[in-house]
């Protein structure tokens, strides 16, 4: 069997875009305590979005987390997250997503610990049927929260497009 010490190096690889020495390897780490998330972010109607993790908070480039809270017996306006790709993972309640396949409404009722994928530019709202709060963590791979909120699933009537909001 080959010695694998005596392939090993004293320096570990690093990535091609990484400076010389290791200085990128000591970035500061950014905390975003509970109780201190924003809400100056992109909003749907029906749903507050709390800012955690973005480009202005945290100096991230290409990611953006934080909390969204649906009130019971609510349901959000029609929207996309434009280029982004979105994921979604339950805390509480028992929040419903509901989106077009093959033009009929499709809906995926879903519970804490649950998880869920949001293609980009595909249009959805989510519902929350019960009577208390649902709670969800969102991540996506734009560092801002792009929102563009729709007149329907199909989207908005011929002749308007939409203005993405970036916040």
């Amino acid at each position: 069997m080959p010695d694998l010490d005596d392939h090993r190096s004293d320096t570990p690889a690093q990535p091609a875009d990484t400076p010389p020495g290791n200085a990128a390897w000591h970035g500061e780490l950014r905390h975003s305590p509970a109780g201190s998330l924003g809400h100056d972010t992109a909003q749907t109607p029906g749903m507050t979005r709390l800012e955690a993790i973005s480009g202005a908070r945290s100096r991230s480039t290409d990611l953006w987390m934080g909390e969204t809270h649906v009130a019971g017996g609510v349901r959000s306006a029609d929207h996309h997250h434009g280029e982004s790709e979105t994921g979604i993972y339950v805390v509480a309640g028992q929040p419903v997503f509901v989106f077009l396949e093959d033009g009929v409404e499709r809906r995926i009722e879903t519970g804490p610990g649950d998880y869920v994928y949001v293609p980009p530019y595909v249009p959805h709202r989510e519902e929350n049927p019960a009577d208390g709060e649902a709670v969800v963590v969102i991540a996506r791979t734009t560092q801002e929260a792009i929102v563009v909120n729709l007149l329907s699933l199909d989207g908005p009537p011929a002749g308007r497009t939409p203005t993405p909001s970036v916040e």
